[in-house]
């Protein structure tokens, strides 16, 4: 059996960090990580491209942590930076905010929690550098901020970063092992497998891998219409509305 750290990369769950320049975001990651994964220094802007390495943490256990640029201090986030931050978000499976506690959330922090919540993103504000301030008032009381989201951590002391890593260890997805299809549909959604019936298919029985799928489609809520390759066409026609994804196999495709 492979051990964790065999475990493919698309396979284990991604971690992305964000936060401002000088938020102390790649402090953290080196902290929850317990090795130098980021670069770390006093010049604002360091970390210029997302850095990622798959590694075991516990209680995660196998993951991919991403380390982001920081974004700028003031203001909105600019378009540019508002698309790379979302082909970021695609690859991520929870989310961590790092927060500077000494200066509070800035409108590029809470402009991070709308395309979190966007995406329906699990995530976590880490209130940084808690050894110099108890955090943030206006953070905490902002309606837009969850308020059982936030914790507070120090990069520095190491205050806090095991509860953090426990938090994120409770926002993993509970069905994330054994998952064929239903983290690419959602409930209500119609999907048609073409299963096709030849010599070679088992009399009287569907095989193992189209019974799981099809217990998997099940599972997300979605309807699964099954049918042969000959009468797929038929059977496209008859259904009146547009499925949300069509599962075959190489021979048929």
């Amino acid at each position: 059996m492979a051990g964790m750290n065999e475990t493919p990369s698309g396979e284990r769950i991604h971690i992305g960090f964000f936060g401002r320049r000088n938020a102390g975001k790649s402090s953290v990651v080196n902290a929850v990580t317990g090795q130098d994964l980021a670069v770390v220094s006093d010049v604002k802007g360091t970390t210029t491209d997302p850095v990622r390495k798959a590694m075991e943490i516990l209680p995660l256990g196998p993951v991919v942590v991403i380390d982001t640029p920081g974004f700028d201090d003031e203001g909105s986030l600019g378009e540019l930076r508002v698309q790379r931050t979302r082909k970021i978000l695609e690859k991520t499976d929870i989310a961590v905010l790092v927060v500077d506690g000494t200066e509070g959330m800035s409108p590029a922090d809470s402009e991070m929690v709308r395309l979190f919540k966007e995406r329906d993103l699990p995530y976590l504000i880490a209130l940084n550098k808690s050894d110099l301030s108890e955090g943030s008032k206006e953070l905490q009381d902002s309606a837009a901020i969850d308020a059982a989201s936030v914790i507070h951590v120090s990069a520095l002391t190491g205050d806090g970063i095991d509860e953090l890593k426990n938090r994120i260890a409770a926002l993993r997805p509970q069905d994330e092992e054994g998952r064929i299809v239903a983290d690419k549909i959602k409930a209500g959604d119609l999907v048609v497998l073409v299963v096709p019936i030849d010599k070679a298919a088992p009399k009287g029985r569907l095989i193992l891998p189209q019974q799981q799928t099809i217990r998997d489609i099940l599972d997300a809520g979605a309807t699964a219409v099954v049918v042969q390759d000959t009468e797929l066409a038929d059977t496209l026609g008859k259904l009146g509305t547009k499925p949300a994804l069509v599962i075959t196999d190489s021979q048929v495709f």
